[in-house]
């Protein structure tokens, strides 16, 4: 099983979602580039993360990371 990861002080989801409408780019379109990268994820999935009520696990946030060219 994969580790989940959740850090209540830090927001990843939110920080997730701000970069993600910083770099123009739509929800669906980050869902299309995380399936090309064999991580199996849904639209309405991204969006719970975003809303910080579902966990994102390591590779998830790995491959956002790797997309969103971020740290």
């Amino acid at each position: 099983m994969e580790t989940t990861i959740k850090n209540d002080e830090i927001c990843i989801g939110y920080n997730i979602k701000r970069i993600r409408k910083s770099k123009g780019m739509k929800q669906l379109q980050l869902v299309e580039k995380l399936q090309l990268r064999d991580v199996h994820i849904s639209r309405e999935i991204l969006g719970q993360i975003e809303r910080g009520v579902h966990h994102i696990t390591a590779t998830q946030l790995r491959a956002v990371k790797e997309i969103l060219d971020t740290t």
